[in-house]
């Protein structure tokens, strides 16, 4: 079959092919019942229940594909969308829009040096050698350091281009946490998930350039918008339905006042009377983190048979 053929009155979707976002992506497709089988070495998947078609791109290439307006949604880092619009012409704006925060793939681009070297100050690496996969931010980063904005800011409403920078910045594809034992670099710019990596080859972050979460994204260029729309409310109501549970329980009826005020729910609780006059039952979402501390609170409020229930999904204001 010739997938190509059928792209044309499809949304197209692009997804992490690989990497440290794809599989919590993947949970997240299966969660808003987008049904797809992707063949072997194939990177794209036409979706069964759906007039979409999933494209598997890297990470890094989702913002220039979603921006051109040859997809219309994808999923990506908060660091890929900003090193894309970094690398845009002068006075060019992005038509990447970030549509909602997915939660998952958090971590930091930063600024790292040897940890027993002499630097320990992001200024003193001006005039240096850089190691990064993000050159465009990287680049960004130290014209502030030198000349005090970045590359596409203007001087009294004028745009002009920086200075040529003296910090010299070189692209690495891969490994970059090894530049500096190399001596290829004096300091690295490199993403931090637990920092397990940095501390193994013996580096220290002393600066942040950008904190990073996986963000779901639309070209300002799109022609689905309907469906658009669909998936952004479906993907909302899985990520909700994760950060809640549904809780319940019977408390006497004048401790009513004292139990909602510690589930006071998003809106409102559900309160339905018992067979017991003295007694009701009350039905809210609760936040999933929270749980344990709520469920002790209620217990001193004399709540009992509290129960909290697991959602798959929801529809709910923010």
């Amino acid at each position: 079959m010739d997938l190509v053929n059928h792209l044309s009155d499809r949304m197209l979707f692009a997804v992490p092919k690989k990497g440290r976002l794809q599989q919590a992506c993947l949970d997240l497709l299966s969660g808003s019942d987008i049904q797809f089988k992707r063949e072997n070495r194939l990177d794209i998947a036409l979706v069964k229940n759906l007039p979409i078609a999933l494209i598997f791109l890297p990470a890094a290439d989702i913002p220039t594909f979603v921006g051109e307006g040859k997809v219309d949604l994808g999923v990506t880092g908060i660091d890929q969308v900003a090193e894309h619009d970094a690398n845009l012409p002068y006075g060019e704006d992005s038509n990447v829009e970030q549509v909602l925060d997915l939660g998952f793939g958090k971590c930091k681009l930063q600024v790292q040096v040897p940890e027993m070297g002499d630097i320990k100050d992001a200024k003193d690496l001006i005039g240096k050698n850089i190691v990064t996969s993000f050159t465009a931010l990287t680049e960004d980063y130290f014209a502030r350091l030198e000349t005090g904005r970045t590359r596409s800011e203007s001087i009294n409403g004028t745009m002009s281009p920086v200075p040529k920078l003296r910090t010299r910045i070189k692209y690495v594809g891969g490994s970059v946490e090894a530049a500096c034992a190399l001596g290829v670099a004096d300091g690295i710019v490199d993403l931090v998930e637990s920092g397990e990596t940095m501390r193994a080859a013996g580096l220290c972050a002393i600066d942040t350039v950008v904190e990073s979460t996986a963000v779901l994204v639309k070209s300002k260029r799109t022609s689905n918008q309907k469906l658009v729309n669909l998936i952004t409310a479906r993907i909302r109501g899985v990520i909700q339905a994760q950060r809640y549970v549904l809780c319940t329980y019977n408390v006497p009826r004048s401790r009513l006042p004292e139990a909602t005020k510690i589930t006071p729910g998003k809106r409102a609780p559900t309160i339905t009377s018992l067979e017991e006059p003295d007694w009701v039952a009350v039905q809210v979402m609760i936040e999933k983190k929270e749980l344990a501390n709520v469920m002790d609170r209620l217990e001193e409020a004399q709540a009992t048979d509290i129960l909290a229930t697991a959602l798959i999904n929801s529809r709910t204001t923010a």
